[in-house]
């Protein structure tokens, strides 16, 4: 058991179906201003948009909306907390998938600052960020990438020079994340498979994490049992709002473990495969997961005796997502890797290729790649074993 850990605070969380119709409510007290963050179609061309907006109105809050296309760039930030940090809002609402709360988050941490927001970012930063920013409130549509829990902000730019870097501090965990299983119920199949994946390998991840501990522990399985429970129902049956419950709670497990136990190889890729394809994050998640798991465990399997506990944590989450009664540690761990690998057929994740990256491509991602809180280091050869079987 590992007795040394530190365990971050977590968001003011409500969660349930028909939850957003109260956010109003909740932000309304010294409140007359909102910044409303969000995607350019799904979520504006919806009626939770439209009633949202006839929510604050009627709370006598002035709302502002900004959007943006794909995946937020540190020029989205800067330019919007430049048009709003004269006239700043109380709050920032970043609603949508995992960019628009990135972004939304970003904002909201920008709008006391000067300068740009590269200025912040991890691997390229020339300031500390002081941890000052406008009030946050998180709203996922769709069940991914866990933002609504989580004290960073992933923000991209793609191509040659392309980068995926986090804008992080505690101070930037959101102030209120409200979970609302309706607003995911119009998410088409494809995007429901990808940004499922992607729970998934950030609750799998943070359970044989290096840095886990017994909290994150009984989080990432609760999260597991739920995406077992969820997460065909959702691909398949997107009306059906069990499902889409239940994979909304793995999401926001998914984050509460990743941001306390870090993550592995799987996210050690998908930063510089980001920034060098204009491949969706869940997609790159969802098509590396189960190769990254197979060769991880054959690496743990090389020395048995001194991988025993991580071993039985890969056993025990085969037995949880096959849903089949324990059986040994190696039989179990392939069950594992076989759920996996029917997943990501069935759901038809598109592969790198797909998205335009070559053979020829590998060396410059490899060069970006590490291997994070990964249960066991994986080296160059087999690291380009994983991208390349996934071509």
């Amino acid at each position: 058991m590992n007795t040394n850990f530190i365990f971050s605070h977590t968001p003011q969380i409500h969660f349930g179906p028909g939850k957003l119709a109260q956010l109003p409510a909740l932000l309304h007290r010294n409140c007359s201003r909102v910044l409303l963050v969000t995607g350019t179609t799904s979520f504006r061309a919806s009626p939770h948009c439209a009633r949202l907006l006839q929510g604050l109105a009627a709370e006598n809050i002035h709302v502002d909306v900004v959007s943006f296309r794909g995946e937020p760039s540190p020029d989205f930030v800067d330019a919007v907390a430049a048009d709003f940090r004269a006239q700043c809002p109380d709050w920032v609402i970043g609603i949508g998938g995992g960019s628009a709360i990135d972004a939304g988050k970003a904002i909201a941490a920008m709008l006391p600052q000067e300068g740009s927001v590269r200025d912040f970012l991890e691997g390229m930063a020339t300031r500390q960020h002081d941890g000052r920013k406008i009030l946050f409130a998180a709203v996922p549509t769709s069940a991914g990438t866990g933002a609504e829990a989580t004290k960073n902000a992933v923000l991209s730019i793609i191509g040659e020079h392309g980068f995926k870097r986090s804008l992080r501090h505690n101070s930037f965990m959101p102030d209120l994340a409200l979970i609302d299983p309706e607003l995911a119920m119009g998410c088409p199949p494809a995007v429901t498979a990808a940004c499922g994946l992607d729970a998934l390998t950030q609750l799998l991840e943070a359970y044989v994490s290096t840095q886990a501990s017994p909290m994150t522990d009984a989080l990432a399985l609760s999260g597991l049992r739920h995406v077992t429970d969820g997460f065909l129902r959702a691909y398949e049956c997107g009306d059906d709002l069990d499902a889409r419950a239940r994979m909304a709670y793995a999401a926001l497990l998914s984050g509460i473990v990743l941001a306390n136990a870090g993550l592995g190889l799987v996210h050690g890729f998908a930063g510089p495969i980001g920034g060098a394809i204009p491949m969706p994050h869940g997609e790159v998640c969802g098509t590396l997961l189960g190769e990254t798991t197979r060769r991880t465990i054959e690496a743990l399997q090389a020395d048995p005796e001194k991988h025993a506990t991580v071993l039985a944590k890969y056993a025990q989450a085969g037995v949880i997502l096959s849903g089949q009664s324990p059986a040994s540690p190696q039989i179990d761990c392939q069950r594992l890797v076989d759920t996996l690998d029917d997943w990501i057929e069935r759901t038809r994740i598109p592969r790198l290729g797909q998205y335009g990256m070559r053979i020829g491509d590998l060396p410059h991602i490899l060069d970006q790649a590490h291997n994070k809180n990964n249960p066991v280091g994986l080296d160059r050869s087999q690291m380009k074993a994983i991208l390349t079987a996934r071509l």
